[in-house]
């Protein structure tokens, strides 16, 4: 288990997950916990939060320039076209994870969100809506939860409307990557900026 808070050589103290790897820093730091609220933006958070599945986030982040790649930029409208032979191309692919399955639920959320497109519905309006109306501060890690009833519900909505991989531990670490909820922890240089976004 990662320490709760780490203090780098400047004296500024982050969220332990983040570790010391740049890339990770730069995401906790910039991106982790910026409310979302377009559609385009959202779906791929959905795309990549689908492919960390049963993996830790540095892994996918790592290879995100090659997942935007892969999966034109994640525009729907393209990535709903793909055939089985793109499934197959990507199968070959070792920039990405290459898991059939996920490749696979990806290309139907595709499909999934260019129906909501054409009947122009909102992404962002379905999902912020399970955005938890009290906010929770958190002191350690450990008291972060994997699953809340937000996400749950999340997922239950979403898997009815078609979607792929998106359980309530997927929804949840959704709703935390885009905002919907504030789990810097209490002592994270970012809580209060993030708060301050919301």
């Amino acid at each position: 288990m990662p320490q709760d808070l780490l203090t780098d050589d400047q004296d500024i103290s982050r969220c332990g997950w983040c570790g010391t790897d740049a890339d990770y820093v730069r995401y906790h730091d910039l991106e982790w916990g910026v409310p979302v609220r377009d559609d385009l933006g959202l779906f791929e958070k959905i795309c990549l939060e689908g492919f960390q599945c049963g993996l830790s986030w540095i892994t996918i982040l790592k290879r995100r320039a090659a997942f935007r790649e892969c999966f034109v930029d994640f525009d729907p409208r393209r990535l709903s076209k793909f055939t089985p032979s793109d499934v197959e191309r990507l199968m070959t692919d070792s920039r990405i994870i290459r898991n059939r399955a996920k490749i696979e639920a990806t290309i139907q959320n595709a499909r999934t969100m260019t129906v909501m497109l054409d009947r122009d519905e909102s992404l962002a309006e379905l999902l912020w809506q399970f955005a938890p109306k009290k906010r929770r501060l958190y002191r350690r890690l450990d008291q972060v939860p994997a699953i809340t009833e937000e996400s749950t519900k999340m997922s239950r909505v979403l898997k009815k409307a078609g979607w792929k991989f998106v359980g309530p531990t997927t929804c949840y670490a959704l709703m935390q990557a885009t905002g919907m909820v504030n789990d810097h922890l209490d002592g994270c240089f970012r809580h209060g900026a993030v708060k301050a976004l919301r």
